[in-house]
């Protein structure tokens, strides 16, 4: 009878795995492109534009343009580094996790290197 009781838990443990699997993330779709972005950060909308190739991103927010080179860590995970930068904030890395995929989208989150602050936001794929 013990024996069946670990079988059910392991039953059970495998169907409740399975259903976490759902979470759709076809990350190398969205390496490269144009896109749009949106962050909220303290009930404020930020909207941004860019296009990034293998090695580059280029951003336009405020009418402001920045390059950074791009690195991908991994096919979801890459490191963005200013080329040019013009303040301290500027000269820090960023950390970006695409966490979700969709067609045409994707939800990210990004950090400072070596900061726990995350925030969240979501890409559109325009190009």
């Amino acid at each position: 009878m013990s024996q069946m009781k670990y079988l059910y838990l392991f039953i059970l443990c495998l169907i409740l795995t399975s259903c976490f699997d759902n979470i759709q993330r076809n990350c190398t779709d969205y390496k490269t492109g144009t896109f749009t972005s949106e962050i909220t950060i303290n009930n404020k909308l930020y909207k941004s534009h860019f296009t990034r190739t293998d090695s580059l991103q280029i951003e336009t927010y405020n009418n402001k343009v920045d390059s950074s080179s791009v690195r991908w860590i991994n096919d979801c995970e890459v490191v963005f580094k200013t080329i040019n930068p013009k303040s301290r904030a500027e000269r820090k890395d960023i950390h970006l996790k695409i966490l979700t995929t969709t067609d045409s989208t994707y939800t990210f989150e990004y950090s400072y290197v070596g900061e726990e602050l995350k925030q969240k936001g979501i890409a559109k794929k325009i190009e």
